[in-house]
């Protein structure tokens, strides 16, 4: 991996990239990313993706990336001609897996990290890069009017790197921009600290709560809960361990690791 022509790509950025890509060579994998495949052929793997249990974190990766394919896929089903707004997109290829033809997709991030996926990822005439995050909120009033296009923003895992503030903010203008929207928000269990909860493959997150979706209708009152999953509600043969565990003690299953919550406004 020591080709000087590869893209040194910084570690947070790269990792649920190699992720997906490894998750892809699985016999049993949840998802098939060539496009990840073929991008981290391009890239030096660093030493920091391969740390900790990274069976583990794919398994759990794989999973809450499976679950927001479905919703997204859902949606378009739905609103073939629906827009979906990406935020915090990092190197997600999520469009060129659910692609349709017929969706508008915008991809927001920083500067830096959309530079990374122009060199990675090809072009489409109904795919947009913006400058945004969930921290920056500009983007807002910067996007086109949506006409009577459904709308789906989808937030994947960008929001795990969030503080209760940045992240009530977040949510809360979401909520006060959009007059009809769809939303997909990966949220953390307040356990996800625990050893337990890092043996399934969690990570430190910058927030974690007891109930996420009750903290989401706090925030939103308006709002309604079209669903929530947990990964250990996927059926999985690798998740199974863990869940007859889980099954003694059911009140911690959206607890231990993020959960994904959709709502409508």
């Amino acid at each position: 991996m020591a080709n000087s022509s590869r893209y040194n790509i910084p570690t947070a950025l790269l990792q649920p990239l190699w992720l997906r890509s490894r998750e892809s060579l699985v016999d049993d994998g949840l998802i098939y990313d060539p496009v990840a495949a073929a991008a981290c052929s391009q890239c030096h793997l660093k030493p920091d993706c391969l740390a900790g249990n990274v069976t583990e974190r794919q398994l759990l990766h794989a999973t809450l990336t499976l679950q927001c394919d479905r919703l997204v896929q859902q949606f378009l089903r739905r609103h073939p001609n629906g827009w979906i707004i990406n935020v915090g997109a990092g190197l997600d290829t999520r469009f060129y897996r659910l692609d349709n033809g017929r969706c508008r997709w915008f991809e927001l991030d920083t500067d830096e990290n959309l530079l990374w996926r122009q060199r990675l990822f090809h072009r489409s005439e109904r795919y947009t890069m913006r400058q945004g995050s969930v921290t920056d909120l500009s983007w807002l009033k910067a996007l086109p009017a949506t006409g009577n296009a459904p709308v789906l923003l989808l937030c994947d895992q960008a929001l795990l790197q969030c503080n209760d503030n940045e992240l009530a903010n977040f949510i809360q203008r979401i909520g006060c921009h959009f007059s009809q929207i769809e939303a997909c928000f990966v949220i953390a269990g307040d356990r996800c600290e625990s050893a337990m909860a890092q043996k399934m493959g969690a990570d430190t997150y910058r927030h974690g709560y007891k109930d996420p979706v009750r903290q989401i209708l706090n925030w939103l009152p308006w709002a309604e809960l079209v669903s929530s999953h947990s990964p250990l509600d996927h059926s999985c043969s690798r998740w199974r361990p863990w869940q007859r565990w889980i099954a003694k003690i059911p009140n911690l299953k959206y607890r231990l690791t993020p959960v994904l919550v959709h709502i409508r406004l």
